[in-house]
């Protein structure tokens, strides 16, 4: 069976400040098949585009069912599946571990329900790393890699994901550039 990919990415200008543009960017890789998706708004934070990324992505699914790998550079986003943070959430009224209330719960809702179904596995992959770093850089960045996510992954498929992740930023920045 073959796995969709999803390569996600968000972005916020002036992150914290009360004006600010955030921008968000996905991309779907299923076989030869490709789909890129952005968008963006005004006044948000960095992790609501992280966030908003992969709502968009999963979103855009025309069935349940799907076995995919999602790939992205949030260690908030991937950490709270990873981890199944929404499960003490949910049983704690949305409240975390310190009973403050759980920031963008609405957001955390909506993918709670679009995950809901799919068999998802979730990967942290370092954002902006360039390809034409030397060669040395690049294979400590991939030991890196596979110590977050584990062995199953070929130097060649850290440098796809380094490659889509790099593109999905580029999404979102093209994303923010309205509210700019």
């Amino acid at each position: 069976m073959r796995k969709l990919r999803i390569f996600t990415d968000g972005a916020c200008a002036n992150n914290q400040k009360r004006i600010n543009a955030g921008g968000w960017g996905a991309i779907l890789v299923f076989g030869e098949t490709k789909k890129e998706l952005y968008g963006g708004e005004a006044n948000t934070t960095n992790n609501r585009m992280e966030m908003t990324a992969l709502i968009e992505a999963l979103g855009a699914l025309k069935r349940k069912g799907l076995q995919m790998d999602v790939f992205s550079d949030s260690s908030y986003l991937m950490d709270c599946f990873r981890k199944r943070w929404y499960v003490n959430w949910q049983k704690n009224g949305w409240k975390t571990a310190s009973k403050e209330p759980v920031r963008n719960q609405e957001l955390w809702e909506q993918l709670l329900s679009l995950t809901e179904g799919q068999d998802i596995r979730f990967f942290l992959v370092k954002g902006h790393v360039d390809p034409k770093k030397n060669e040395t850089a690049l294979r400590k960045r991939y030991e890196k890699f596979l110590k977050h996510n584990g062995p199953d992954f070929t130097y060649e498929d850290f440098l796809y994901a380094t490659e889509m992740n790099n593109r999905a930023d580029e999404l979102a920045n093209l994303g923010m550039e309205p509210y700019k």
